[in-house]
């Protein structure tokens, strides 16, 4: 009797078939998680948002430069390069139908949900891969939803996330908790055990809309076929950038010590205004890139392929990170928390980033991918035997 043979996944892309902008916005917004990291883990006599405000009138500049272009413009970025490569990788695996393109999803979420475990208990608890792997085991059943069902989901959370919120530009005279700066080994795992279930269900709160946003673009593939959305693309980087800044000033005036704290009522607005003109402003950056990126297509520099493979290895440069934040600043370590300031974190911060892209220029060159890629590929794209 004739057996049907068993459908495979199609497998990851080759480095050669991808798409040069994908990969070149990844490489170039990981130095944005970068500066938007390190700074939460400093010290001072008041802290707001994530910056101490006693410093010079060069962290002062720099606090503003962060607020504005940085903090939380980068995350909804990946977040939208997160569903757009879900909505690719449904695409390349259409013949294992609904059932096993699930199974695919599901099997990718758990290997992220199990190294960002892995991170935030060991490094860094503001982990965000456990988070999109929350978001894609739910994200799996929506990924052949309609797009207009997909487009009214995502105006939906992005309508809720503007309410007012007491908690987004707080302030603090305490230096930051014991997840984040741990005295000894001990604490650490007791205090991130604690709060890394937290983080893991509360992010994909703040990722589901540039998450469902990037399962659009992915399926009229925008960012791989810039030449047929150009306008688009143009309209969305000048008014999403634009809205990120305008929108940011309120609280980067504030945290950079131009304007008077105001009320609390006040400060219950402005904070989200911050967070969810970032998801526009995380828009527009993707779509900015995506047109550089149509520019450079075919003749590219040794920078452009550098910052490329930085994008195609973004989990492990990610992670490559967490390893200087953890060496510099925890207590038992370096300690650096109490010493470096803003502007001098934004060096570090930068000069992590060049090492990572430096380290990802030497895969390339050596014939490497991620490991990190590597581990979660081989988990989503296991094979069942008999």
């Amino acid at each position: 009797m004739a057996t049907t043979p068993r459908v495979r996944p199609a497998g990851p892309t080759a480095p050669a078939e991808r798409a040069l902008g994908p990969d070149l916005a990844r490489g170039v917004m990981l130095l944005f998680i970068a500066l938007a990291n390190s700074h939460y883990f400093l010290r001072g006599n008041v802290v707001r948002g994530g910056f101490p405000m006693d410093g010079s009138w060069l962290d002062s500049a720099v606090t503003w430069l962060i607020a504005t272009f940085v903090d939380g413009r980068a995350f909804p970025m990946f977040g939208l390069l997160f569903g757009y490569g879900v909505a690719h990788l449904v695409r390349r695996n259409e013949a294992l139908g609904p059932r096993g393109v699930r199974r695919l999803l599901w099997r990718r979420a758990l290997a992220l949900i199990g190294v960002g475990f892995l991170h935030a208990m060991l490094l860094y608890v503001g982990d965000i891969l456990a988070a999109y792997g929350m978001l894609l085991l739910v994200g799996a059943w929506v990924v052949r939803w309609r797009g207009r069902w997909l487009a009214l989901l995502a105006a939906g959370v992005f309508a809720l996330g503007l309410a007012p919120s007491p908690d987004s530009l707080s302030v603090s005279a305490d230096p930051p908790d014991a997840s984040l700066l741990p005295p000894d080994l001990a604490s650490m795992f007791s205090e991130r055990i604690a709060v890394q279930p937290l983080v893991m269900l509360g992010g994909p709160i703040g990722f589901a809309c540039p998450f469902l946003v990037g399962l659009l673009a992915g399926r009229a593939r925008v960012l791989e076929r810039p030449e047929d959305h150009r306008r688009l693309l143009a309209v969305t980087a000048v008014a999403g950038i634009a809205a990120a800044v305008l929108g940011a000033q309120p609280a980067a005036l504030m945290l950079a010590g131009v304007t008077d704290v105001p009320g609390a009522g006040t400060l219950e607005l402005i904070g989200p205004l911050h967070d969810w003109s970032g998801v526009l402003g995380g828009f527009g950056y993707a779509a900015l890139i995506t047109l550089v990126a149509a520019r450079l297509t075919g003749r590219t520099g040794r920078v452009t392929e550098a910052v490329r493979a930085t994008g195609q290895r973004s989990m492990t440069c990610y992670l490559m990170q967490s390893v200087v934040w953890a060496a510099a600043f925890t207590p038992f370590l370096l300690d650096l928390s109490g010493t470096l300031t803003v502007a001098g974190t934004a060096l570090l911060a930068t000069a992590t980033w060049l090492t990572t892209v430096a380290a990802a220029d030497w895969m390339r060159r050596t014939g490497r991918r991620g490991p990190f890629e590597v581990l979660v590929r081989r988990v989503a794209y296991a094979r069942r035997r008999g």
